[in-house]
């Protein structure tokens, strides 16, 4: 996650970027505490940073008639209220800043302070773990100064910026009389001394400065100095960035600028793909009506190439089915004579056969009685090809005309057996 946060710190005049950011024109910016106008503020229960802080800000601020945007990350809370450290980026004085940014073409979503995020990265060579609360002096070097920081415990109880060249011995006693203001009087354990491992020309300047630098400190506390990381202070300023509670002193001019251009890249994206939806309807309405040409020519090819061998198969097939029917002699008039004959009632004669192969039998007589010939009709109705029970039926139907007067003791009959419509399987 750490990896996907661009961010950019803007020291010495020009813009330094931390390696293996995330990608894309929108980073998150660390200014050094020279350029901020910074507070400490107890804020009472129930009442808002901002407006506690905001009138304390514009009154330092150095172009009256600019509406500052604060911003406020609380350090400490309690039943009676919170600890803020509150912060404001003046726009009048950040037009290189801006210029800066233009170049690169970046877009800031986030405004910082580069020292805290130094603070951040150095906690733990700051602060031993377990030990008791103790105030110490925190001197952070870079390059646009010394940022004085003094610490009670792990809150922080005054922050103040050196300018290159100041006399730091006097900038930390001003920052030690705004804490004892701010927290009450306490001893001074210790001052730490964050000394980037670029910053060797800076820490030279500073010794020529203060007489013997960063050893005349020693007067108020011991000395202890500790070597930073050049991009830590960035890689501490990328963690607090995915901190929502962390100060962010974004100015409302460039959060529009910052919302503008983002509604434009969703504009252009949705634009884009708006065309490609055109370009795709166009293509379907000029291109479907072409290919649907080409495939129904194809289809029609195809399909005379298929009915071509469709009626050759059919006539091959009309030959075989009428070699079956000729040779078919169990279905033959004789054969169906003879079974007919042989399943005929006691009684029952016949004077009259007439044949129609795939149409049926036309059956006349006489018989004893009117029973023989429904006993007849019984059996032609349940006359089949095998003797198992499944057997297919040799007529389909059975079509008995009305019986006659008996004449000399015998009654006269018509029949017609018809054969099935689908015919018999073969």
């Amino acid at each position: 996650m750490l990896q996907e946060v661009k961010v950019v710190a803007y020291e010495g005049g020009s813009l330094r970027l931390l390696p293996g950011g995330g990608n894309g024109h929108e980073a998150v910016l660390a200014l050094p505490l020279s350029r901020m106008l910074v507070q400490m503020a107890r804020v009472p229960a129930g009442e808002e940073a901002v407006a506690v802080t905001a009138p304390i800000l514009q009154a330092a601020n150095p172009f009256p008639d600019e509406q500052l945007t604060v911003g406020c990350e609380t350090v400490r809370e309690s039943e009676e209220g919170s600890v803020v450290i509150a912060a404001a980026l003046p726009e009048g004085a950040a037009d290189d800043i801006g210029e800066a940014l233009d170049a690169a073409k970046l877009n800031v979503t986030r405004v910082d302070i580069l020292e805290l995020g130094q603070l951040r990265s150095s906690w733990n060579a700051i602060c031993g773990a377990g030990e008791e609360p103790k105030r110490r002096v925190v001197v952070v070097s870079a390059v646009d100064g010394n940022a004085i920081i003094v610490l009670d415990g792990d809150q922080p109880a005054a922050v103040r910026a050196a300018s290159p060249g100041s006399d730091l011995r006097r900038e930390v006693m001003q920052t030690l009389l705004e804490a004892e203001g701010f927290d009450g009087a306490k001893p001074l354990a210790e001052i730490v001394v964050l000394e980037p491992e670029r910053a060797e020309a800076v820490q030279e300047e500073a010794g020529e400065a203060g007489g013997d630098g960063f050893a005349a400190l020693s007067a108020f506390a011991p000395v202890r100095r500790v070597s930073v990381g050049g991009d830590s202070a960035l890689v501490g300023v990328a963690e607090r960035s995915l901190e929502p509670q962390s100060l962010n002193v974004l100015p409302a001019s460039w959060a529009e600028v910052l919302s503008e251009t983002r509604f434009k890249a969703k504009m252009v994206k949705w634009l884009a793909v708006a065309v490609g939806i055109w370009a795709l309807a166009i293509g379907v309405l000029f291109g479907v009506p072409a290919v649907y040409g080409v495939m129904t020519d194809s289809q029609k090819t195809e399909t005379k190439r298929h009915h071509a061998r469709f009626t050759e198969v059919k006539k091959m097939v009309d030959k075989v089915n009428l070699v079956r029917k000729y040779s078919d002699h169990d279905h033959s008039a004789l054969e169906l004579m003879k079974a007919v004959s042989d399943r005929l009632p006691e009684g029952v004669t016949l004077s009259d056969w007439d044949y129609r192969r795939d149409k049926g039998i036309s059956l006349k007589g006489d018989a004893a009685s009117t029973s023989d010939v429904y006993d007849l009709k019984d059996v032609m109705e349940k006359m089949a090809f095998g003797e198992e029970e499944d057997a297919e039926r040799v007529f389909g139907a059975i079509k008995l005309d009305p019986v006659g007067s008996p004449k000399g003791g015998r009654v006269r009959f018509s029949m017609y057996l018809e054969f099935p419509e689908e015919g018999w399987q073969q």
